[in-house]
């Protein structure tokens, strides 16, 4: 299962406009759970083989993010193929090969 999310602070009161601060803190959570993981500018993306594996990285991403501002904004998106793993690199492979492959 694929689980991409973004996790945002708001109401910092810190008049600033960066968030990586808060942002870190939540790859961190990430990168420690072990599970496989992609972060990009604006999302990151973990695979988990559970549904409650997965969604309790992202709550911990959240719970981090929390710590530091009065209130977080979560976009999240799933893809649930249970019985498949090692998709966060073979779904952009599939899309490589096509993009190889002559056009018609």
């Amino acid at each position: 299962m694929l689980f991409a999310f973004s996790i945002a602070p708001a109401g910092s009161g810190s008049g600033s406009d960066s968030v990586s601060d808060a942002v870190a803190a939540a790859v961190r959570v990430v990168r420690e759970s072990g599970l496989p993981n992609e972060t990009t500018s604006m999302f990151t993306t973990i695979e988990s083989e559970t549904w409650d594996e997965g969604m309790a990285v992202v709550k911990a991403a959240v719970e981090a993010v929390q710590a530091r501002a009065p209130r977080v904004s979560l976009v999240l998106k799933a893809d649930i193929r249970p019985g498949h793993v090692g998709q966060l690199q073979a779904k952009v492979q599939r899309v490589d090969q096509a993009l190889r492959a002559p056009s018609q």
